[in-house]
């Protein structure tokens, strides 16, 4: 399939406007090789006829599986290490020792294929190996996703041994799965019990998500343009409490907004807290 420069401007601006994923220059190749086997699927012979149909309707199955497919949906367990060390040494007692009893909430965004909050879970687990002397802790985790590809897999919680050697040692592969008849692992039930996974597009209302201690908005905010960069988080920090973290990929940076976020030196990796 052949993808002319008006086609692939329409593409693009059609799917920065639904999803916020912006389409680099001369990125016709990917838009080709995304999109080859759902186009033949469905009998569509060119990205115009694609578009023709995906306008049709205001929110449509094709719709989400365009998205689907435009998706980067790779990830690791405890992807750069550091994010949950810091959770684990640094944030999780600093929360518990100004809000004793409560519930801490954290909000997982964008989260793939559920490594991420899954990962949160554990962390969160060995933090109370390692205290049990201390306050009893408790940790609700949403995580949210616009794929529903993904959020399927996600609920599930079970991946091959390929998703499971990148980043996953072998104790925690022991202490938190189980291992399924057909030789997959599935996460253990006190581990997916933290986690909620919702369909959410962030470029959507994050009215109804409440009041989070802790946001991982990891590795995604590179997808967008400058000026949804900058929206989303602003939105974000309207759900932190006063004093709450947000946790950006190792590659991210927070550039301006200083009226909101005050930057924490964590040696290694930084942090934002809200002010």
């Amino acid at each position: 399939m052949s993808v002319s420069q008006s086609e692939f401007n329409a593409f693009r601006q059609f799917l920065e406007s639904k999803s916020g994923i912006v389409l680099g220059d001369n990125k016709q190749y990917l838009v080709t090789s995304r999109l080859k086997r759902l186009l033949d699927e469905h009998g569509i012979a060119s990205l115009t006829e694609l578009m023709a149909q995906l306008q049709s309707y205001s929110r449509s199955a094709l719709q989400d599986k365009v998205i689907d497919a435009m998706t980067t949906n790779e990830t690791l367990w405890f992807r750069d290490t550091y994010p949950f060390e810091v959770m684990k040494n640094k944030v999780i007692p600093e929360l518990l020792q100004k809000q004793p009893n409560q519930r801490l909430r954290v909000w997982s965004a964008a989260c793939s294929s559920g490594q991420e909050p899954y990962s949160l879970s554990m962390t969160m687990d060995e933090y109370e190996r390692a205290n049990l002397g201390a306050v009893k802790a408790d940790m609700q985790i949403i995580a949210t996703e616009l794929s529903p590809t993904m959020l399927q897999a996600c609920r599930v919680g079970e991946y091959d041994s390929l998703a499971i050697a990148r980043g996953l040692s072998a104790e925690r592969l022991q202490r938190y799965f189980d291992k399924t008849p057909a030789g997959r692992w599935k996460v253990k039930p006190e581990i997916k019990n933290r986690v909620e996974f919702r369909a959410l597009n962030l470029l959507d209302s994050y009215a109804g998500l409440g009041k989070f201690d802790v946001v991982f908005c990891r590795n995604v905010l590179i997808y967008f343009s400058a000026e949804a960069k900058k929206d989303i988080l602003t939105r974000m920090h309207a759900t932190l409490k006063p004093g709450g973290y947000i946790f950006l990929g190792a590659s991210e940076a927070l550039n301006g907004l200083p009226e909101l976020y005050t930057m924490v030196q964590c040696n290694p990796g930084i942090i934002y807290q809200a002010k």
